[in-house]
């Protein structure tokens, strides 16, 4: 483990002084900015109160959020694998399998950071309207039991307030992120390792646009499906889309045959296993004149 950490330290260095991290991060903060803006209007315009965790719930609780989540993740893990001159020096100093479970560390460490300042962000924007109560607010009362929360696409749903807290729904929100991001991020080290950096961009691209056209609406007007089928369509699509396996919307609390929180936490652990493996056959036979540019 001493050696894994020394390569995951190696890592992080010039990590916060990188620019294309620091623009990463400047962009999850206008993002939030943006998405945190419909509850926002209307804790302003009915004069409620939210729960401090109600604005993250919010922001990355339908897939379109995530969708743009996901493009941010890709500019972040786009020079995955972290190689340099030195690599090499690690590889001929401990086993390969080593060196790759140092990278998932640096994945998962940077994953957790990014959600994090995400979580955070959405708090201290709606500080002035939030409490630390876990139960749910009048603001989200409001949504929920209205048609407001659809016309603002605020992913508030009676069926979630009925079988969570804020606190517990918010933690299964960052949960789901997590998986996705890891699962985004090995798919992207493989085709980098494979093919290169254009591929790798191509395949992450590819693998969060497909989510997005693997979407009940969108997969109905491609099959050309009646209203009354769009519960087959939602079913096929929460089965089938990783970013709806990501969408906390989109899992069954008891209500249909969705997947739950569990199934789609064993479906991206399978992804990961898929891409982790096939990461480490190719880090077999890479090229040590690669890692220097030759």
């Amino acid at each position: 483990m001493r050696q894994v950490f020394v390569a995951l330290r190696w890592s992080f260095l010039g990590f916060f002084k990188n620019p294309r991290i620091v623009i990463t991060f400047l962009f999850s903060f206008i993002l939030c900015f943006f998405l945190s803006d419909r509850a926002m209007m209307v804790a302003d315009y009915y004069d409620s109160p939210m729960q401090a965790f109600e604005p993250f719930i919010w922001t990355f609780g339908d897939a379109t959020s995530i969708l743009l989540c996901a493009l941010l993740l890709i500019l972040l893990f786009i020079d995955l694998p972290k190689l340099s001159p030195f690599t090499p020096y690690l590889l001929l100093r401990m086993k390969k399998w080593k060196w790759l479970f140092a990278q998932f560390l640096y994945i998962f460490c940077v994953t957790l950071l990014y959600m994090g300042f995400v979580f955070l962000v959405t708090s201290l924007l709606c500080m002035k309207k939030t409490y630390v109560g876990n139960i749910w607010s009048k603001t989200a009362a409001l949504l929920a039991y209205s048609d407001m929360g659809r016309r603002l696409s605020v992913p508030s749903t009676v069926k979630v307030m009925e079988s969570t807290s804020p606190a517990e729904c918010s933690a299964q929100i960052l949960l789901l992120l997590v998986c996705y991001a890891l699962t985004l991020s090995f798919l992207m080290l493989f085709f980098q390792m494979k093919i290169g950096k254009k591929a790798a961009i191509a395949a992450g691209l590819a693998y969060s646009l497909t989510g997005f056209l693997l979407e009940p609406e969108v997969l109905a007007d491609i099959l050309q499906k009646e209203e009354y089928q769009m519960f087959r369509m939602r079913q096929m699509a929460g089965w089938l889309s990783p970013l709806n396996h990501a969408t906390y919307g989109m899992h069954d609390f008891g209500y249909d045959t969705l997947p739950s929180i569990f199934q789609s936490c064993m479906v991206f652990l399978g992804i990961l296993l898929f891409f982790a493996l096939l990461s480490f056959w190719t880090l077999k036979k890479y090229n040590f004149s690669s890692f220097t540019g030759e």
